[in-house]
């Protein structure tokens, strides 16, 4: 009868103290990340040479191992040659939400992370002179990404990982509708700051 108090007791304490110690892990996080992209398909009919993006979001946990996200991207392609002229850039800009599900690997401190969200964003084509000269308007588009968490202490983390958007828009011109699929990979890196 002792053994069992005695084991119950031992059992409710690391129980209590485990809580304690995901109640002290940081709930938020504000995440700076850019790298290289990469399109999948051509863009209207351009072929689209690898571009160059970055996100910066916040993080919220609101369970142990799930959050939400939100925040603002930027990503740009050039072009030698396209509907629009030669030497243009298309930018895509706008807002990026979501969920993301994040888990220890094994018993390291490293983590792996996979996020599944929204986009509502635009895409610009810009001259050779940096002028707007068509704008798709914002719309609705999908990310997935996933990568790992590798703490740096003082709650601080690198992120490396891969993302994929997807974004669509038209452009018309001169009584001349052109469909904007925009699909990319992006190789990643970004700086995590928990508080």
């Amino acid at each position: 009868m002792k053994t069992k108090v005695l084991f119950t007791t031992a059992l409710l304490a690391m129980l209590t103290l485990s809580s304690f110690a995901q109640e002290k892990e940081k709930r938020f996080g504000f995440e700076v990340s850019g790298g290289a992209s990469f399109a999948t398909r051509d863009l209207g009919g351009t072929d689209l040479k690898f571009g160059f993006g970055g996100e910066g979001i916040f993080h919220y946990r609101f369970m142990p191992h799930a959050g939400v996200y939100a925040g603002w991207g930027y990503n740009t392609f050039t072009a030698e040659n396209s509907f629009d002229g030669a030497d243009t850039d298309y930018e895509e800009t706008g807002y990026v939400f979501g969920l993301q599900y994040k888990h220890p690997i094994g018993m390291s401190p490293v983590s792996y992370y996979v996020r599944a969200g929204g986009l509502y964003n635009h895409i610009e084509i810009e001259n050779e002179a940096g002028d707007i000269t068509d704008d798709t308007g914002h719309g609705f588009g999908w990310q997935v990404a996933g990568g790992v968490d590798v703490p740096l202490g003082r709650n601080w983390s690198l992120t490396p990982g891969l993302k994929f958007n997807s974004i669509s828009g038209d452009i018309t011109k001169e009584s001349t509708t052109t469909e904007l699929d925009l699909n990319y990979l992006q190789l990643r890196i970004g700086i995590l700051k928990k508080f």
